[in-house]
């Protein structure tokens, strides 16, 4: 067999690598334009910062794919003929395959504002956009981010740590309303502006004006503001990169049509990772998934059906983390930034420090159905396992600690969140916790 991957992302590289566990003989190659190796896409930032190295941010040495047997082609594939099995390279070379795995990924999603042609307006996806912002931001001092969500986060913490002074621009009345509840949308905005950032909500981009030399000068918003700039970071979103798929005639939407066994509408040609989407998503899940969690566990299932054991793509517990600045971000289960009718939200909030924890349960029975946490870390199977068992709310109140993540000496907030949970809820029994001891609990 010889399977040809497209793209060295998490995707792609899980699936090389789980295939050649599972396929010993097999010929595996993996086909990617942007660079030779695979890299880490959530560590770019700290390459910026200056945290990183290059080198720290890929996983495996350059050895380990001659050393398993993976093939690496450092070219663009500009098409793929479904029924002759082939991949048509840049380099005018040409790949025969047995099976096909396109795991593309994204592109950066922009909205065609007038004026986005100069010089120093980019989107953030990618090692090439990283290079290309390395370069145009030397020496900058000012500097505008449109958009919200984590990429803008993560453009206005890179550009603040050298000094370039940050206007960030978001079209919500509020911070990643359409993710979180009002009350972590108002402690992340405080916490952001608390960094120096200028964050303007309510407020679009409308154009983007460059000087005589092609450069860009300023941008005009909404609001009707010209604001100087010397660059321009577009965190609006990506998309599912669907140009070869289209070109190869497979079936589209938002991503490319698979079902649960990750196989598109031609035979042999699988999808999976940020382009997929699935046709029949289970029920309050999302059809394209573009997580770097779900893009791995995509590609490890993908290739066992591709070696001859069909796997159904199954996701299991949603969940999310990032980081805004020095503050953590958590989610397990379902906290939407509106709680169904059915659903109640207990809040505790931290009166002077950026903590909260937010557990949503269902009215009728209490079963934990999601958590937020910021400023608290919390550990992932503790919550995985109270949420797949259907546990009580006043069971995992009265278990808190257990899902306490932070250092072994800091300060525990357990004992204020349950009493702010009696306030709200005095109806809602919680059994009285453990205590520990210095040889565990008694």
């Amino acid at each position: 067999m010889h399977l040809v991957i497209i793209g060295n992302g998490i995707t792609g590289v899980t699936a090389a690598i789980t295939a050649r566990r599972l396929a010993p003989d097999a010929r595996i190659t993996l086909v990617a334009a942007e660079s030779a190796h695979h890299y880490s896409r959530p560590a770019l930032m700290y390459l910026y910062l200056g945290h990183l190295r290059y080198a720290d941010v890929k996983p495996y040495e350059d050895w380990f794919w001659a050393e398993n047997r993976l093939e690496l082609v450092h070219a663009e594939a500009t098409g793929v003929d479904t029924a002759a099995r082939t991949v048509q390279l840049a380099t005018g070379q040409a790949l025969t395959y047995d099976n096909l795995l396109l795991a593309t990924g994204s592109v950066v999603r922009t909205a065609g504002w007038p004026g986005q042609q100069p010089s120093g307006v980019q989107g953030f996806y990618g090692l090439p956009d990283l290079e290309k912002m390395s370069q145009a931001t030397q020496g900058i001092r000012q500097a505008v981010v449109v958009g919200g969500g984590l990429i803008g986060v993560e453009l206005a913490e890179m550009l603040h740590s050298r000094g370039i002074g940050v206007t960030w621009l978001v079209r919500e009345p509020r911070y990643w309303q359409s993710v979180l509840p009002p009350e972590e949308s108002a402690l992340l905005e405080a916490h952001i502006r608390s960094h120096g950032i200028e964050l303007r909500l309510s407020t679009e981009l409308r154009e983007i004006l460059g000087d005589e030399q092609g450069r860009v000068r300023a941008v005009v918003t909404t609001t009707d503001q010209e604001l100087p700039t010397e660059w321009v970071g577009l965190a609006t979103g990506v998309q599912p990169n669907l140009a070869l798929a289209r070109a190869a005639g497979l079936e589209t939407d938002l991503g490319i049509l698979v079902n649960e066994l990750l196989e598109t509408s031609a035979p042999g040609a699988y999808a999976a990772g940020d382009c997929a989407q699935h046709r029949q998503p289970a029920p309050g899940e999302v059809a394209v998934e573009q997580l770097w969690y779900t893009g791995r566990m995509q590609g490890e299932t993908v290739a066992h059906t591709i070696c001859g054991q069909p796997t159904p793509y199954r996701r299991g517990q949603w969940f999310n983390s990032a980081k805004f600045f020095n503050l953590e971000y958590q989610t397990y289960g379902r906290v939407p930034a509106q709680p169904a009718a059915d659903t109640a939200s207990f809040c505790w909030q931290h009166p002077t420090r950026p903590h909260l924890l937010r557990i949503n349960f269902r009215r009728a029975d209490h079963v934990v159905t999601g958590v937020n946490a910021l400023g608290l870390r919390q550990r992932q199977d503790v919550w995985e396992r109270w949420l797949g068992e259907q546990t009580p709310i006043g069971v995992v109140l009265a278990q808190l600690a257990a899902a306490n993540f932070d250092a072994e000496f800091s300060r525990q907030h357990e004992p204020a969140i349950r009493r702010e949970f009696a306030r709200q809820f005095p109806d809602i029994a919680v059994p009285k916790p453990r205590r520990k001891g210095l040889f565990g609990a008694w």
